[in-house]
């Protein structure tokens, strides 16, 4: 059987919303093991919100469902406090499903800490987001591991499945079907990770100048050369962004470069200077 060590569903829901000129938590919901940090603000007046957990990580059987609405003109940014461990499994796995929605003028940053699994673990997860028109501003970057690489845990878990949907005025933009059976596939062979350890995903909703933002990102993957790397142009203008690396830590600061980018353009829309 597949038992929630915690005898039941682990949540967080959050709510933002803009008031007096800057982001609010309007309303905050979390049970075991999760806790949030008092947010920080940012320099543009959205919020930074961080996930803490009291588990050691990711259990056999847990279930966990996340829920943000960005309500109109909020920007929030959500961050977990340190790597999700994802434990050895007897068997079943565990399980997450979150639920996004950005309205109009609204800008929300999902950008969780990589994945670490473990020998034999199991992890599905579940992302589903909507988007209510094209001033709604959506980034979303994740980092999956290999495994415990130092331990020789290389492709060493049972199964890794990563379905993403995002919809714009209710039409699908983007979806991504990712099922990772090391059993099953050779995840170091041609069209997989290709010797690499470590993926980076990226997708994020149009900025202004396109072409400018596809070609600084463009520019700045080619002058890292240990990294395989490649963004794309989705068909209403969006981007998805694929980085495979050897270690976590320099996949980040690929990810927060290419972030820092993407805000200076996106800022720049929202708040046009001159």
């Amino acid at each position: 059987m597949e038992i929630n060590q915690f005898g039941r569903t682990s949540k967080l829901d959050l709510k933002a919303v803009r008031k007096y000129g800057k982001t609010v938590i309007d309303d905050m919901l979390f049970t075991a093991p999760y806790k949030v940090m008092l947010p920080f603000e940012k320099k543009n007046g959205g919020l930074s919100v961080m996930l803490m957990s009291a588990s050691a990580g990711i259990m056999e059987g847990d279930r966990q469902e996340f829920t943000f609405n960005i309500n109109e003109g909020a920007d929030l940014e959500f961050i977990s406090q340190s790597y999700d461990k994802v434990h050895q499994m007897n068997q079943g796995c565990a399980k997450r499903v979150t639920h996004i929605k950005v309205e109009k003028n609204g800008t929300f940053f999902y950008a969780p800490q990589p994945m670490i699994p473990f020998k034999d673990s199991a992890f599905e997860s579940r992302i589903y987001a909507e988007l209510e028109d094209n001033t709604s501003h959506f980034w979303m970057s994740d980092i999956f591991s290999c495994g415990r690489y130092a331990r020789g845990e290389m492709f060493e878990y049972r199964l890794y499945h990563n379905l993403v949907e995002i919809r714009r005025k209710g039409r699908l933009i983007y979806r991504d079907n990712t099922r990772f059976e090391p059993a099953v596939f050779d995840m170091q062979g041609m069209g997989i990770y290709e010797g690499y350890t470590h993926l980076l995903n990226i997708f994020v909703t149009k900025p202004c100048e396109n072409e400018s933002f596809l070609n600084d990102v463009r520019k700045y993957l080619s002058e890292n050369e240990e990294l395989c790397s490649g963004i794309t142009e989705l068909s209403e203008g969006d981007f998805a962004v694929r980085v495979l690396g050897m270690n976590a830590q320099k996949l980040e600061k690929v990810n927060s470069h290419i972030k820092e980018l993407y805000e200076n353009y996106m800022y720049d829309q929202i708040n046009p200077k001159g």
